[in-house]
């Protein structure tokens, strides 16, 4: 029998604890896992330490390792696997897109923690993948090195890296900020989230930076100015052809998933809010004459500029009269906290379901910028690629349901908010002027709901006279810029 010899060396430096771990068999030493120590042909016996080892992605001789679905925040527990970018017997490096998923508030793309070989794939496209289970298994190289350095950092575990622990609570951040962290070399710990529940975002770590060092951060690239394609004068618009209905003549059932099953959970949360309801008219005959001044400049910014930006920065200014109606309440209906920030969602019909992805800081962004921001979010949208950023933290909801068709609408609040507004299409409808003539206007109805517990008639009447001043005369709009 081969004699076996445990070598274990501490060190501490630098405020680190570094550990070296190997054992010998002959001539031969190899690196071993933290915590757990395997013979051939031996059972295992584990070490215990009272310092918490980070585990390391290296493995003995082709090991296979289980690659489990981390953490992704947020509370979400499940997710549905929508694509597979490896298949069994292809090589992988650290950071190779694995899969993408889909839980109930965004799509996130999975990278390996690993270099090595796919052995095998747990789930099939639409399967339910829960966190904490193996996703696949990777055959992973060989060490190269007679041994390896284990160095424990008491700051993020490398297995569960949405959770931090530190000193005893809980850092919440998405893996993109703590990387974003991590190249500046900033300690989450010291970084105060602006989040909910005290999550640290994007923004927190960018602030930070810019406290610490002093420097200002660039703004954000300018779109390149591309001149509008010429219009063919003989140009017809292709119409498109809808597939012809399958009759099986079969009942089918399937599971609830997705953004179908985030919509459950929220509206049966909004049925616990009582709404109050308040509708009206626009004229929007001078909005509609601007935005066609405005749209070639935008093209040329490369733009595409709708009404929906000047909604958003109309109600963004009556939000700052009525802060009321940008706050949330908990859930006794207790407390009111009024949101600093104007995150306006807007509602977006796409191939997955119902979104409502948000504009960010609305108060402090220009009509173009807005504009800007809009077209980013529908094309991730249209592609299933919002992020979860994209899709909280929302303080406001426009909903744009006159795009498709329709005049009137009885929109559902979106829990914690306290308000919503859904806008009909516009349609060129006859007027009369203030000599009694009768003129061609452009007309555009809104139906607002608010929570009625904190919110009353008179203060959405209010908002929404001051919001369709706005449309109706988008030049009183400079008057309250900032």
């Amino acid at each position: 029998m081969a004699a076996v010899r445990v070598l274990r060396t501490w060190s501490r430096g630098a405020g680190r604890l570094i550990c070296v771990r190997y054992f010998q068999t002959c001539s031969n030493v190899h690196v071993l896992k933290p915590k757990y120590v395997c013979f051939f042909g031996y059972p295992s016996f584990k070490y215990s330490h009272p310092h918490q080892l980070l585990k390391t992605t290296a493995a003995l001789h082709g090991q296979v390792v289980q690659f489990k679905l981390s953490d992704i925040g947020e509370g979400i527990r499940e997710v549905t696997v929508k694509e597979w970018f490896v298949k069994e017997g292809d090589t992988v490096s650290q950071f190779d897109s694995i899969c993408e998923v889909q839980s109930d508030k965004a799509s996130v793309t999975i990278t390996s923690r690993y270099d090595g070989v796919i052995k095998k794939l747990y789930y099939n496209l639409d399967d339910i993948a829960y966190v904490g289970k193996p996703l696949v298994d990777i055959e992973t190289e060989a060490l190269k090195d007679s041994e390896e350095d284990v160095v424990e950092t008491p700051a993020v575990s490398h297995d569960e890296h949405i959770h931090q622990e530190i000193k005893g609570q809980k850092t919440l951040a998405t893996p993109a900020v703590r990387r974003l962290a991590m190249e500046n070399n900033i300690k989450l710990s010291e970084v105060v989230g602006s989040g909910r529940d005290g999550r640290i975002l994007k923004e927190d770590i960018l602030n930070y930076l810019e406290k610490q060092t002093g420097a200002i951060l660039p703004p954000s690239p300018k779109a390149e100015i591309i001149p509008p394609p010429p219009k063919p004068k003989d140009r017809t618009v292709p119409i498109p052809i809808s597939k012809s209905p399958l009759f099986t003549g079969k009942d089918i059932t399937e599971p609830v998933k997705g953004f179908q099953k985030a919509m459950v959970k929220t509206m049966s949360a909004a049925l616990k809010i009582p709404h109050f309801g308040y509708c009206d008219e626009v004229d929007v005959t001078e909005l509609v004459k601007l935005r066609e001044e405005l749209k070639p400049i935008a093209a040329a910014r490369g733009i595409k500029l709708s009404f929906m930006p000047f909604f958003l920065k109309a109600a963004s200014l009556g939000l700052l009269q009525f802060p009321i109606l940008n706050s949330s309440v908990d859930e006794n209906c207790q407390n009111i906290t009024y949101k600093a920030s104007h995150n306006i969602g807007i509602a977006m019909d796409t191939e997955q379901g119902l979104i409502v992805p948000n504009v960010k800081n609305v108060q402090i962004r220009s009509v173009f910028e807005i504009a800007t921001e809009l077209n980013r979010l529908q094309k991730l949208g249209s592609a299933g690629q919002l992020s979860t950023s994209d899709l909280t933290g929302g303080t406001f909801t426009l909903s744009n349901i006159g795009s498709i068709g329709g005049t009137y609408t009885k929109p559902v609040i979106l829990p914690p908010e306290v308000a919503i507004g859904a806008l009909g299409s516009i349609m060129a409808l006859p007027r009369f002027n203030q000599k009694g003539e009768v003129y061609k206007a452009q007309i555009m109805n809104v139906s607002w709901s608010a929570d009625h517990r904190i919110i009353d008639g008179a203060t959405m009447s209010r908002f929404s006279n001051l919001w369709k001043s706005y449309l109706e005369n988008p030049a009183f709009m400079l008057l309250d810029l900032k």
